[in-house]
C-alpha cells in the first residue's frame, strides 16, 4: 500500500496531508480534468473490475451531468454507496439524482437508497404495495432539503396520510412511526390528540412554530406520556425530551418540583458550557424557567432595596456555578458584578447562556472598562454581544486579523450592519478578504457585505472559496457577486465546467447568461432555478425554460407554488401551460384519497419487481458523516465511478482552467475538507 500510496502522490500530496486515504487502482489515468464526459480507452466495468474506497468527500462533490452517462448497474451502485456512507448530499445534487434514478427504474430498490433521496421521487410512480415501506423510509431523510419545493412537501404528506388509510383523528404509535419527521409540518392540532410517542417525532423537527409549541405544552399538561402529571417529572424524564425541554412554558415549570427543575438547569448550563447544547437553545430554556421563578418567594430578591446587591458580590467562583443565573437576575447581575472581575472572568461569564435583558448589561459594563473600544483580544470572547453593538461602536475597535473577523461573524449572532462594519474595520487595517475567510464566515455573510468590499476580493480568493451558498442574499447581492464570479470563473475551457463553477452564483445572472447556458444543455436543477433572479425569469420562453431545465423540466410541478416558480407561470398563456404539461392549481392542503399527481414530463418507469419492504433501514443522508480519516474498507465502487469523482470537475475550486496558474489547482478532496471544516464554523442555528 506505501508504494502505491507514492505513486499517487503527485496526484494527490494534498489529499493525503489531511490524512484521507483513496486505494487508487485505475484502469485509466486522469489525464485530464477537464474532460467532460467517461473516460477514453479501455475500461473494464464487469464484476471483476478493479475496485477503490471512496472518500465521502469526494462523493459530496457528486455532479449529475457526467453521473447521467453511467449505466444503470453502476449508477445503482453508486447511490447505494451514498447511502452506506451516510453522504450529505445538498438539494440541487438529490433533485438531479433523483430523476436519473427514475430514468433508470431505480426507484424500486429504495429500501437500498439515501432517505433524503427518496424525498425528490415521483411519488406518483411509488407502488401501493410499497407505500407505507417507501414512505416510512422516506421519513427518515431531512425534509428542510425540499425548501425550494413546497409541492413536493405537501404531496409528501398527502401520500404518507393515504398509506395509512386516509384521514385520521388520532396518530397511533404505529402511525408516527411511518411519518417520522413528516409530523414537523403537520397541524399542531395533531400533536395534541396524537399517541404521546409523538414526541420522537418532534426531537426530529429542526425547530417548532408557536402552534407547534403550544401544542406541545398542553400534552405534556396533559400527563398522557411516560413523564407523568408535572408534578410527578423527574430529570431522567425530563433530559430524555432533549431539546423539546426547551419549549416548556413558564406556566408549566411552575407546577414542576422545584428541586427537579434546579437540577435540568445546572444540566442544561452546563450542556452550554460544553457545547453539547447550543446557546439559542440553552437561552430559551433558561428565559422560560426564569421567568416562571420570577414571583417565587424563595428565589426572589427581597423589596424596597433599590440597587443595592442582596445576593452577594460576584466571583470568580460564583460564575463557575451552574445556577449563577437563578440566584442573579439582571438586576442583581448589574449590582453586584464589579467591573474589575468582569474584566478577569468574560469568558466564563459569557459561556452562560445569559438572557437579552442580561446581554445588555454586560454591554453597558464593558464600555466602562473600556471607553475607547473594546481590545481586539477582547473581541474575540464577545460572539455573543456582536448583536448589541452599532457601527458607530465598532468603529471604535481595532480588528486586525482573520481570526477576529471569524470570532465576531461565524457565530450568525451579527446582523446586516454589524457584519458590514466588522469587515470594513478590518480591511481599514490592510486586511484580505481570503477565500480562507469567506469559507470560515460562510455565504450568508457574503450578503451583508458592501457592494464595495465584494469588489476588494481577488478572483484568485474567490475561486479558493469555491462554492458558496448566497441563496439568501438580497437581489442586488445576488447581482454584484455574480459578476465577482464570473470574473474568477470565466477563463473555464468548457461551458460544463464553466457552469459547474457558476452554479451558485446564477442567481444573479442576466437574461443573456441564462439563454447561452440554455443553448449549452446543462440541465439545470430546480433548485439553483428556483433561486433565478424572478425579474429576469420572466423574460424566458417556455422553450428556453425547457432547455435550460433538461431532464430536470419535470420538477417544476414539485415547485410550481414556489413564489419564483408561480411567478412566472402567471405570465405564460394556456397553451404554453399545456405544453410543459403543468396543473398550476395550487396544492390543497386537504388530505386525499390516494397519492398526489406529480406527473412529469418523462417517460413512464417501466415498474420492476423491486423490493417491497425496508429492509435494514438505511441512514438518513442528513445524519452526522462519518470521521473523514482513514476510511474502513465498508464499500467499494467501480474504478470507473470513482473516475467520474477525480476526474470531473467537482463544485470548488479545483482545476479551474490551466490558463489559470495559482494555488488553487490543489487535489479536489483538499479544498472540499477545508470548506467542510469551514463550513462546520459557520453552520451553526442563529435564535
Amino acid at each position: 500500500m506505501a508504494s502505491s500510496h507514492r505513486h499517487y502522490s503527485t496526484r494527490l500530496g494534498g489529499l493525503a496531508s489531511l490524512g484521507l486515504a483513496l486505494l487508487l487502482p485505475l484502469t485509466v489515468p486522469c489525464s485530464d480534468p477537464h474532460t467532460d464526459g467517461l473516460p477514453k480507452g479501455k475500461l473494464n466495468t464487469s464484476g471483476s473490475d478493479s475496485w477503490a474506497v471512496v472518500n465521502i468527500s469526494l462523493l459530496q462533490d457528486f455532479w449529475c451531468q457526467p453521473a447521467s452517462r453511467l449505466p444503470r448497474e453502476q449508477l445503482s451502485s453508486l447511490i447505494r454507496s451514498l447511502a452506506l456512507l451516510q453522504v450529505p448530499l445538498k438539494a440541487w445534487q438529490l433533485s438531479c439524482l433523483a430523476n436519473l434514478a427514475a430514468r433508470l427504474s431505480l426507484q424500486e430498490d429504495f429500501a437500498l437508497h439515501p432517505p433524503s433521496l427518496l424525498l425528490f421521487y415521483n411519488l406518483s410512480q411509488v407502488k401501493e404495495s410499497n407505500c407505507r415501506a417507501f414512505m416510512q423510509h422516506a421519513a427518515q431523510g431531512d425534509t428542510g432539503l425540499l425548501a425550494n419545493l413546497p409541492d413536493q412537501r405537501i404531496a409528501l404528506q398527502h401520500t404518507a396520510l393515504a398509506c395509512l388509510g386516509g384521514p385520521r383523528q388520532q396518530l397511533s404509535a404505529s402511525d408516527l412511526g411511518l411519518l417520522g419527521i413528516l409530523v414537523c409540518d403537520m397541524d399542531a392540532s395533531r400533536i395534541v390528540t396524537a399517541d404521546p410517542s409523538v414526541l420522537q417525532n418532534l426531537l426530529r423537527c429542526p425547530q417548532l412554530s408557536a402552534t407547534q409549541r403550544a401544542a406541545l405544552n398542553t400534552l405534556l399538561a396533559s400527563g398522557r406520556t411516560q413523564l407523568g402529571p408535572p408534578g410527578s417529572w423527574n430529570l431522567e424524564g425530563l433530559q430524555a425530551l432533549g431539546t423539546l425541554a426547551t419549549y416548556i412554558s413558564p406556566n408549566l415549570w411552575e407546577k414542576v418540583e422545584e428541586a427537579v427543575g434546579l437540577d435540568l438547569f445546572c444540566s442544561m448550563v452546563a450542556a452550554c458550557r460544553e457545547g453539547r447544547l447550543s446557546q439559542c437553545d440553552a437561552r430559551r430554556f433558561v428565559t422560560s424557567f426564569l421567568e416562571s421563578k420570577a414571583n417565587s418567594a424563595s428565589l426572589r430578591p427581597k423589596r424596597g432595596t433599590g440597587g443595592s446587591c442582596i445576593r452577594g458580590n460576584i466571583t470568580a467562583a460564583t460564575l463557575h456555578d451552574d445556577l449563577f443565573l437563578v440566584h442573579y437576575d439582571c438586576t442583581q447581575l448589574e449590582s453586584c458584578l464589579s467591573t474589575r472581575v468582569l474584566r478577569a472572568n468574560l469568558n466564563p461569564l459569557l459561556q452562560h447562556p445569559l438572557p437579552a435583558e442580561c446581554q445588555r448589561v454586560i454591554k453597558t459594563k464593558l464600555a466602562q472598562i473600556y471607553p475607547h473600544g473594546i481590545p481586539e483580544d477582547q473581541l474575540r470572547l464577545i460572539t455573543s454581544l456582536v448583536y448589541l453593538y452599532s457601527g458607530a461602536e465598532i468603529d471604535q475597535w481595532n480588528i486586525t486579523t482573520g481570526d477576529t473577523v471569524v470570532a465576531l461573524l461565524a457565530s450568525d449572532v451579527a446582523l446586516e450592519n454589524q457584519t458590514e462594519a466588522v469587515l470594513q474595520k478590518f480591511l481599514d487595517h490592510r486586511g484580505k478578504v481570503t477565500g480562507a475567510l469567506l469559507v470560515a464566515i460562510g455565504g450568508s455573510r457574503i450578503c451583508w457585505m458592501s457592494p464595495q468590499q465584494i469588489q476588494t476580493i481577488q478572483p484568485s480568493e474567490f475561486r479558493l472559496a469555491g462554492a458558496l451558498d448566497i441563496s439568501s442574499c438580497p437581489q442586488s447581492r445576488k447581482n454584484v457577486l455574480f459578476a465577482k464570479a464570473r470574473e474568477a470563473f470565466c477563463c473555464n475551457r468548457t461551458t460544463g465546467a464553466y457552469y459547474r463553477f457558476m452554479r451558485p452564483y446564477l442567481g444573479g445572472a442576466p437574461l443573456e447568461e441564462l439563454r447561452h447556458l440554455a443553448q449549452a444543455n446543462v440541465s439545470m436543477d430546480i433548485d439553483t432555478f428556483t433561486n433565478l433572479n424572478p425579474l429576469v425569469l420572466q423574460n424566458l420562453s417556455v422553450g428556453s425554460v425547457t432547455n435550460l431545465l433538461g431532464q430536470n423540466v419535470g420538477d417544476l410541478q414539485k415547485a410550481r407554488s414556489h413564489p419564483t416558480i408561480r411567478s412566472w407561470l402567471r405570465s405564460l398563456n394556456r397553451s404554453a401551460l399545456d405544453e410543459l404539461g403543468l396543473d398550476t392549481s395550487p396544492t390543497q392542503a386537504s388530505t386525499t384519497s390516494g397519492p398526489p399527481s406529480t406527473t412529469r414530463r418523462t417517460p413512464h418507469l417501466a415498474h420492476t419487481s423491486g423490493m417491497s419492504g425496508i429492509g435494514t433501514a438505511a441512514p438518513a443522508s442528513g445524519s452526522p458523516p462519518v470521521h473523514l480519516g482513514y476510511l474502513p474498507l465498508t464499500v467499494a465502487l467501480p474504478s470507473s465511478l470513482l473516475w467520474l469523482l477525480l476526474c470531473q470537475a467537482p463544485s470548488g475550486p479545483v482545476g479551474t482552467a490551466q490558463k489559470v496558474p495559482g494555488p488553487w489547482t490543489l487535489p479536489p478532496a483538499l479544498h472540499q475538507g477545508d470548506r467542510a471544516h469551514g463550513h462546520q464554523i459557520q453552520e451553526r442555528r442563529s435564535c
